[in-house]
This record gives structure tokens, sequence and C-alpha cells, in this order.
């Protein structure tokens, strides 16, 4: 059912109150007034009449009719009514109107009957004499104590009737005023009614709306205006309290967008409430379209879903390991889930937090794959050294040609292990050097670096009949730790001149490319295959492990070089094709980019 405005509910019915009101008095007042007619038409008959029965007494008998036949005929003009004079039997003696003789016997009427009986009598009733309708006064005339006739004084009703139509029109013609009078002004309060709560409607809405700072000023009745400014408080309250709510939400949003853990909150139907950032980067959804959807349709994770399944169902917090393939590469995740519960302690759901470990545990993989490294590099010349000592042991010492090749053999492991404890001692060095303060840098030319490592490798070249080309310009300058970069660039030379053939050459480039510096070392080589690439300085990692022994490496040349261009603040990048050679670039930030080193005291 449609509504209805307030104005068409209070205005109709004030309205019908009205009419209702008026038409009532006008029926009360018309039949008040009719009566009050006929009771003074009543009163001034029997007026007329009692002025005119003592007239007539004496005089009554039934044969002088004829003798007040004139008379009964000027006292009703006189009187203007009609007269009859009616003896104590019924008989009409006279008659203003009409002749006696031929009217009825009139002892039955019921106003004869009581002026017979010494009483006042009234009635109207239709005269068949005069064809119309008649109001009847009679009276008796007394003579001492005995009633000798009766006197009728009638006049006709419509007189009155007229009377009262006109009286009644003026009645109807002023009701109908007044009517519109209270027609406009029903409509007037209706509308000083409903006008005010218009704009506390007007007010609400715009409330629901959320605009929360505008006020209602109003100046109507003092009910509505303690309505209004009800509404005030509450929208200040609103206001307070929603100021209050997205606040407490745009923290909670900041502290959950900003956590590296990812946050996932489930209801009991397995369907997403709310997940962070990192939530959604881990499990790749967005999360916009993830909350509100089952997590089976979003997140295609199976060991994710078992453990959802299971913070749900448990008591009590759970923790456990995730495992997510995403393009072919692993992601661990490690997962602590509890149960979501509202203010009265009822479950609606589970949260879970998820932590990548992905680089822990690459970290630990590393940290087991280097002692083992370790262990097998230490252990294969501490084995050779033992060989020959239980060698020289068992009777060798007496054979001096042998003697030597042993005691040399313990001397080149004795070398060997010396190498493998200075390179860890430098990797050390290096790390803890950059951790704590870092390492300090001081701004110089490079290619004067550059030709102190050419010249530290020119033997080991020459014995290859190699030749090592350098490209740098003498004004290139950089921030740098001279011994270290030096350092580097002699083990990618040592690398490059030990896999490359003999008689060729190994070019050493250093340039400026988009603002950054790059210093190349190239060869021409064996060349690495692109599956050894990622994991190349890692330390005690070897392409071909038996050559690289008999080439004397120790399998930490190139994890120090990642580890002194990490002190730099740069990078150290790879490219190499099998059967073409190799190109190790060392990539420099800008000269006033570097924030990881110390400015070294001039």
């Amino acid at each position: 059912m449609r509504p209805v405005r307030l104005i068409w509910q209070l205005y109709p019915s004030y309205l019908a109150v009205l009419l209702v009101s008026l038409l009532g008095v006008g029926w009360y007042y018309s039949h008040s007034l009719h009566h009050f007619y006929l009771g003074q038409t009543a009163d001034d008959l029997e007026a007329r009449a009692r002025l005119i029965a003592p007239q007539l007494a004496g005089r009554l008998a039934p044969e002088g009719g004829a003798s007040l036949a004139p008379l009964c005929s000027e006292l009703g003009r006189a009187a203007d009514s009609r007269l009859t004079v009616i003896l104590p039997g019924g008989a009409v003696l006279c008659d203003s109107v009409e002749d006696p003789a031929r009217m009825d016997n009139h002892g039955g009427r019921i106003e004869v009957a009581a002026a017979l009986a010494g009483e006042t009598g009234v009635a109207s009733r239709y005269s068949q004499t005069l064809l119309r309708e008649m109001m009847y006064v009679a009276v008796p005339v007394r003579e001492g104590e005995q009633i000798v006739g009766v006197v009728r004084t009638a006049r006709a009703v419509n007189v009155i009737d007229q009377a009262l139509g006109t009286v009644s029109l003026k009645i109807g013609s002023a009701a109908v005023a007044a009517a519109l009078l209270a027609a406009l002004l029903s409509w007037w309060i209706a509308r000083r009614i409903s006008l005010p709560i218009e704009e506390l409607r007007r007010g609400a809405q715009r409330f629901a709306r959320g605009e929360l700072g505008t006020r209602l000023s109003f100046s109507g009745p003092e009910e509505l205006r303690a309505l209004a400014e009800a509404m005030n408080e509450m929208a200040a309250q609103l206001d307070e309290r929603l100021r209050t709510v997205l606040r407490q939400r745009n923290e909670q949003d900041a502290v959950l967008a900003s956590m590296v853990e990812g946050v996932l909150a489930v209801d009991c139907d397995e369907r997403i409430l709310r997940l962070n950032g990192a939530a959604a980067e881990l499990v790749g959804v967005r999360p916009g379209t993830a909350e509100g959807r089952p997590i089976q349709e979003t997140v295609r994770k199976a060991d994710l879903h078992r453990f959802v399944r299971r913070a749900l169902q448990a008591e009590e917090p759970v923790e456990g390991d995730i495992v997510l393939v995403s393009g072919g590469v692993e992601r661990f995740l490690q997962a602590h889930g509890t149960r979501l519960r509202d203010s009265r302690g009822d479950k609606i759901g589970a949260l879970i937090v998820l932590n990548d470990v992905t680089r822990l545990r690459r970290l630990e993989n590393l940290r087991r794959d280097f002692v083992a490294n370790v262990s097998h590099e230490l252990k294969t010349p501490i084995t050779a050294i033992k060989g020959a000592a239980e060698t020289l042991e068992d009777g060798a010492l007496d054979e001096p040609a042998g003697a030597r090749r042993f005691v040399a053999m313990i001397a080149k492991q004795a070398d060997r292990l010396h190498a493998i404890i200075d390179d860890l001692l430098a990797l050390s060095r290096i790390e803890q050097g950059s951790e704590r303060e870092g390492i300090p840098l001081t701004s110089q030319a490079l290619r004067p670096v550059l030709e102190a490592a050419i010249q530290d490798c020119a033997l080991a070249a020459a014995d290859k009949g190699l030749g090592i080309d350098l490209l740098c310009s003498s004004a290139l300058q950089s921030r740098i730790n001279a011994p270290l970069l030096e350092q580097a660039v002699v083990n990618l030379l040592t690398n490059a001149i030990k896999y490359s053939p003999e008689r060729g050459t190994v070019t050493v480039d250093a340039a400026l490319e988009e603002g950054r510096l790059l210093i190349r070392v190239r060869d021409r080589g064996c060349g690495i295959a692109a599956a050894h690439l990622p994991r190349l300085f890692e330390r005690f990692y070897r392409v071909d492990r038996a050559r690289s022994r008999s080439l004397g490496g120790t399998g930490l040349g190139l994890a120090i070089v990642k580890h002194i261009v990490q002190a730099h603040d740069g990078e150290v990048l790879v490219q190499s094709t099998v059967g073409a050679g190799s190109t190790f670039t060392i990539v420099l930030p800008p000269e006033e980019e570097i924030p990881g080193g110390r400015q070294a005291s001039p």
C-alpha cells in the first residue's frame, strides 16, 4: 500500500471534524429554532385565545351562533388567526373561516378535549378544511367554575416553515462560509504541523547519507524542538562514533598493510572475511575480489585449504608448514591458526597468519651445503696430507726420492688448506665490515685500480700466452674501496685466465651507462651452462669440481666478488654461452647514491 503523506492524514481529518461539527451545530440549531418557533406560536395563539375568551363569556348558547359569527370573524381577522368557538358537546358554534354547519363535531379533537378538561390544549395536524398543516391552541371558557365552551385559535404552520427556511438559508450560508474558512484554517494548521516534520525528515535523510556535520535549526512546537535537539545530539554522537570507527579501521588497515606477515580471516563456512596485501601476494589473489568468496574458489592451494579446515575444527591454536608452488617456484610458508570469536565468545571463524620462510629455508639449505662443502673441501687435502704422512711413516723416509715427493705433496695440500682458510677469513672480514659500519669508500680514479689488478694477473696470463686488454677512461671516477675492488677484479681475471684457451684474449672494460658504473671482465673460454648461473656465486659451488680442483681453485673466489660488490651497494651479473665465453659485470651505483659505505678520512 502506497504511504500517505502526513498532511493528507491531518487535513482531511481536521476538515471532517469541522464539517461534522458544523452540521451537528446547524442541525441542532435548526431543530431548536423550529421548536422555539412552534412554542412561540403556541404561546401567541394561547394568549390570543385567552384574550378572546372573556369576551365570549355569557354569550355561548346553541342558538347564539348566528349572532357570534360576525364577532368571530372580526376577532379572527384582528388576531390574524383562525378562531373557532366550540360548545361543551363538541359542536362548533362559530368559526372565522368556515361555516359551522359544515364542520364536524370537534369534541374528539385533542386540543378540544384538553380544553374541556380545564387545560390548555395544543395540537398540530393537517386541516381537511383548509388543506394545510395547522397548529391549534384551545382554552376553556368559564362562567364561574363551570366550563361553558372552548375558544380555539389556529394558524398555518407553513408560515413558520417559511420563516425557518429563511433563517436556515442564512445559517447555511454562514455555515458554508465557516466551512471554507475552517478548511483554510485546517490546511494552515496541517501545514504548520507537517512542514516541521518534513524538515525533520529531510534532516534525518541527510544524516542517513552521512552528512552528520549539519545540524537541524528548529523553532516549532516544544515537542518537535526537543525531537530536533535529540536528532542533533544523535548525529553528533554518530559522527564521533563513525570517526572513531573509521580511525580504528584505518589504523587497522595500516597495520595489516604494513605487516610482512600474511593475515587471512575466514568465517565458519570458509569464506574469506579479510586478508591483507601480504597474504594476497603470498597466495596470489587480489584483495578486492577475494573477500566474501569461498577460499576453495579463490585460492587453489590444497595445503592451505587443509590448514584452514584444521584451524576451524581445532579448539587450540595450530601451527603448520605450507608449501605453495607458483610458476615452478616453491614458496615455504609457516602458518599459525586460531579461532575468531565475537564479543559474546561465539566462534565466527578462524584467523590465519602466514610467514614467508622461503629465504630462511634457502639459507638453511645454503648453510647445510656450505658445511658439507667446507667439510668436503677440507677433507680432501687433509686426507692427502694424512696419506702422505702415513706413507712416509711406513718407510718412505728411507727412500730420498719418494720422501721428497710425499713432502712436496704435503706442502701442496697445506698450501691449499691455507688458501681456503685465507679466502674464508677474507670473506668473513668483508661481511663483518659491511654489516657493522660499512667499508670505507673514497672517490678516486678507477683505471689505476684496474691496472693493478691486471698487473697481479700478468704472470698467470703470460704462462698461457693470453693478452689482457683494458678499456677505461682515465677520467672515470667513483667512490670505492680500492684494495677490495682490486681483489674482486683479480678474482674475475683469475677465473677468466683459467678457463680461457691459450693465446687468447681477456678484456677488461669500464664505462658509465645510464648513470651506473659497469666493469666487465670478458673471456672467450668454454662458457657456463645456463643451469649453473643462478648458483654460480654460492660458496664452494663448482661447475666442474674435478677441473676446478686441478686448476687450483678454492670455490670461494666468486663468493668473495659478490660480497665485495654488495659492500659497495652494487651487484654482479654474469652472461655466458657454452663454447663462446663468459662476461662478468660489476655494477656500481652513481657516486652520489652509495649509502652503504662510509666516507674515508682524507
